[in-house]
Formats: C-alpha cells, sequence, structure tokens
C-alpha cells in the first residue's frame, strides 16, 4: 500500500474532533504506516495519552523538552523522523500561532523544524473559520506549502450548522495516501518557470501591460512538483497560490524578470519560458502621475530584452529551454520561426486570436521542437500540463 513504512507524526490540538483522530490513526496503522502522536495540552483535555498510545504502538509525545526523549530534542527527533505531518484537528489558535511562527509547544516547534509536507485538517466553529484573520491564515500557511485538507460543512458540535467540521477520517487518510502515490520520477530534476504577465511603468499609477493570468505557467510548476522536481517559478504579477512544494520569486517588470531568469537558469536542468513578458517598456518613465492636459499623449517605447532568447544563446551551462509562442495568425509558421531563431529546444504555441486562452481554464498547444513536433488537444490547463510535462522531459532525455 502506498503508506506502509512511511513515517507519519499525528499532531492533535485541542477541539471536539480529536475523537475522529483515532480512527485516522487505526486507518493509518491498517495501511502499514508507523505513526507517532503529538499531543497540545488542549487536545490531551479531549483524548488521552493511554488510548492513543494504545493505537499508534508507540508512546505518545507532549513536552517540548522531554528528558525521555533523544538528547531531551524531542522536537528535533520527531522532525527529522517524519515523510510526512497531519495535524488534526488544526484548532484556529494552532493555525495562528503556526502562521506567524511561533514555537511554544511542542507540535508548532516540530512544523518550523521539519522539512516534510505538513497537512493540516482545520477544525472549528462556522463563525471562526469564517473570520477574515483565519482565512488569512489559512491562505498564507497554503501558500508556503502546507496542504489544507477540508474543512466540511454540516452539523455542529457547539449546535451551529456551517463550514468547519474536520474532515472524515478517510478523507485524510485518502489525501495523504494519494500524495504518497504520486509519480516522483524527476527527483534530482531542477526546473525554473516563468509564469504571468509583466507590468511596464507609465507614472507612479499607471502601466502597460497584457491579458495573462499565469495559469498555465503555475499548472506546469505544479505538475513538475507533484513528480519530484525541485521547481522555481518566477512570477509576474498575479493573484494565484502558490503550488505546493514550489519555491516562487515575485517580479514586476520584464527587466525584474530578466535578471531572476538568467541567474537561475544556469542553476537548472530545463528552463520553460511560459510568462507573458511585454516586448516594449516606457523610455522615460514619469516621476509624478501624468495630468490630462491634452487629448493626446504620446510614449515612446524601448525594447525589452528577450529572456527566451538569451537563456537560448547561453554558452556555459545552457539548460533545455522551452519557449511559448502565444499567436493570432500563421501560428505554426511563427512557432517554428522562433524556435529556430532564439535557439530553443522545444517551443509550444497556442492560438490566441479572440482573446482565447488569456484567463481561460483551457488551453490547447502545439509542440515543435528540432525534427518533431505533436498537438496536445484542448483540456483543463492542468490536465494539459501534466501532458506537456510528460513531452518536455522526454525531449530533454534524449539530449543528455
Amino acid at each position: 500500500m502506498n503508506l506502509s513504512g512511511k513515517r507519519i507524526v499525528v499532531g492533535i490540538t485541542g477541539g471536539i474532533a480529536a475523537y475522529k483522530t483515532i480512527e485516522f490513526i487505526r486507518l493509518l496503522r491498517k495501511a502499514e504506516a508507523e505513526v507517532r502522536v503529538v499531543l497540545t495540552p488542549a487536545a490531551a483535555e479531549f483524548v488521552t495519552p493511554l488510548t492513543l498510545q494504545a493505537i499508534s504502538g508507540n508512546a505518545v509525545s507532549q513536552s517540548l523538552l522531554d528528558p525521555q526523549a533523544e538528547l531531551a530534542m524531542g522536537h528535533i527527533e520527531l522532525a527529522k523522523w517524519a515523510d510526512a505531518v497531519v495535524i488534526a484537528p488544526a484548532s484556529a489558535d494552532f493555525i495562528a500561532r503556526f502562521t506567524v511562527g511561533m514555537a511554544n509547544d511542542l507540535l508548532s516547534t516540530l512544523c518550523l523544524a521539519t522539512a516534510s509536507p505538513i497537512f493540516l485538517a482545520s477544525a472549528m466553529n462556522r463563525q471562526m473559520f469564517a473570520q477574515p484573520i483565519t482565512q488569512q491564515n489559512l491562505t498564507a500557511l497554503q501558500a508556503r506549502g502546507v496542504q489544507l485538507v477540508g474543512p466540511n460543512s454540516g452539523f455542529q458540535a457547539c449546535g451551529d450548522v456551517g463550514t468547519g467540521r474536520m474532515s472524515e477520517p478517510m478523507e485524510i487518510f485518502t489525501v495523504l495516501s494519494d500524495f504518497f502515490s504520486q509519480n516522483q520520477d524527476l527527483q534530482g530534476l531542477n526546473v525554473v518557470i516563468t509564469a504571468g504577465p509583466t507590468r511596464e511603468p507609465i507614472d507612479p499609477v499607471r502601466y502597460i501591460s497584457n491579458h495573462s493570468s499565469g495559469k498555465m505557467g503555475f499548472a506546469i510548476a505544479e505538475s513538475f512538483a507533484k513528480c519530484g522536481a525541485t521547481v522555481s517559478l518566477i512570477a509576474g504579477p498575479v493573484s494565484l497560490n502558490t503550488p505546493k512544494n514550489v519555491n516562487r520569486i515575485n517580479v514586476i517588470s520584464a527587466q525584474e524578470m530578466w535578471q531572476v531568469s538568467l541567474e537561475s537558469a544556469v542553476k537548472n536542468h530545463i528552463f520553460i519560458g511560459c510568462a507573458a513578458v511585454a516586448d516594449y517598456r516606457v523610455a522615460n518613465v514619469s516621476e509624478q502621475k501624468i495630468k490630462k492636459s491634452s487629448d493626446e499623449i504620446s510614449l515612446k517605447l524601448i525594447k525589452n530584452p528577450d529572456i527566451i532568447a538569451d537563456v537560448g544563446h547561453l554558452t556555459e551551462h545552457r539548460p533545455f529551454t522551452v519557449g511559448f509562442a502565444a499567436e493570432t495568425q500563421n501560428v505554426a509558421d511563427y512557432a517554428k520561426d522562433k524556435l529556430q531563431r532564439k535557439n530553443l529546444d522545444m517551443i509550444c504555441a497556442n492560438d490566441v486570436s479572440g482573446g482565447q486562452v488569456f484567463n481561460a481554464d483551457e488551453n490547447a498547444l502545439q509542440l515543435f521542437w528540432k525534427g518533431g513536433n505533436k498537438i496536445l488537444a484542448l483540456k483543463s490547463k492542468k490536465d494539459l500540463a501534466a501532458d506537456l510535462v510528460n513531452e518536455i522531459v522526454e525531449q530533454y532525455k534524449k539530449t543528455r
């Protein structure tokens, strides 16, 4: 089974849903996983260490500085031991402390000390869950790679009905099992991807940009990360959550993206230029807001650096270089020309005439490389990204 032999730390915080975690631990043990349980002081008021010890088969940890633990540093011991940390239930208090990096009990300290994936199954009153600060905390944790499980909606112990119930034990178990069943064939492969638009300032309040949402680039980053690759995502200004296990580098302008891309390209095996980079920028950016003093305004534009071409023409430590071509006509011809002119290993072309693709959830691609081509049919960008990753890796392997 996917969890056989996996070492799982189960953290339990204070909440009535703690009784459900006993069944989750039983499922882990049935799947032949090794389980260590960590209780917060409040959790011990809802479930007893003796019960959890009997179910998990191991002593339960509660103290930050346990003299019985190895070198009296139990949090470091458990942080290194775990293949994954699952916090169920995760109370609003724990979520807040974890978000700001507090380490005032064993569980919060362990979460800061571990490099393993963390899964968080929140459980609280519906009003507490709906509070903007709670939502901000959850969004921040998700952006840092914490995987959120639930919560569900329904009848709550306090008598309210709404969102805040901890996910059922089998739901949490399935999420964890699916995580460990993912293909990890790309471990050791370093990939950098650019995504989203760039913004070229006109004055302090105006800029030139385009309609790119960044969804395709983010989906590619997510797909590579799920397969075990080490992924860096150079993102223009977009409102998207960072995919799990992806290192995000935020930039604004084309020049910023160019600098970060050139620095990153030589450190990676594959470079994918998916961003819609502005071709031109304003020559003289006004330090003050430009007033409407006339019916016309003239802006002098100068060409931005060509990121994908500069990466493609690197002479030392050049990565396998993949470009994108968004065209409104003669898609195949323009794509093949860019493939050769910019010295790329592969180019992914799409037809954006009529405004399609930008901000959409679906896409289709025509792939071209030296001596070959392939069409990837219209589908969701996440599914398309998975197909594209397979094609990129296949062609990359042929060059090595």
